[in-house]
C-alpha cells in the first residue's frame, strides 16, 4: 500500500478521462489519488467512488470518519457519498479510491501507487 509519503502520489503515474455513465479502475496495485470534475458531475450511488480503505477516505459504499467518538485512526460526524451530491465543475478531491463510476459529468482521474 502506498500512502501518503511514496514516490508517486500525486498522479505520476498516468490518469483517465470519464464521460460516460460507466466505471473505470486504476492499474493492479494502483489506485486513483485525485479526481478533478471537468463538468457538474453526480457518481454513481452504489459503485461511484470505492475507498481503498473505507475507515480513512470517503465513497459512495461507506462513510469514512463516521463513528461517534474518535479513535487513533478514524474520526466522527464524516459522511457518506450519495447519489443527491454533485460535485460541481472544477473541483478535485484527493483520496485513494479502487473504483469511480458515474451517473453524469465528466472527469479526469490521476493514478498513483
Amino acid at each position: 500500500m502506498g500512502y501518503p509519503g511514496s514516490q508517486n502520489e500525486f498522479g505520476q503515474l498516468g490518469c483517465a478521462f470519464l464521460d460516460t455513465a460507466t466505471a473505470i479502475t486504476p492499474p493492479t496495485g494502483r489506485v486513483f489519488v485525485a479526481i478533478t470534475f471537468l463538468e457538474d458531475t453526480v457518481l454513481d450511488a452504489f459503485n461511484g467512488l470505492v475507498a481503498e480503505d473505507s475507515e480513512v477516505f470517503f465513497g459512495t459504499g461507506d462513510a469514512a470518519h463516521s463513528l461517534t467518538t474518535a479513535t487513533g485512526k478514524e474520526g466522527t460526524g464524516g459522511k457518506q457519498v450519495d447519489a443527491a451530491n454533485t460535485f460541481p465543475k472544477g473541483v478535485t478531491i484527493y483520496g485513494r479510491w479502487t473504483n469511480v463510476e458515474l451517473d453524469s459529468g465528466s472527469i479526469i482521474a490521476y493514478i498513483g501507487a
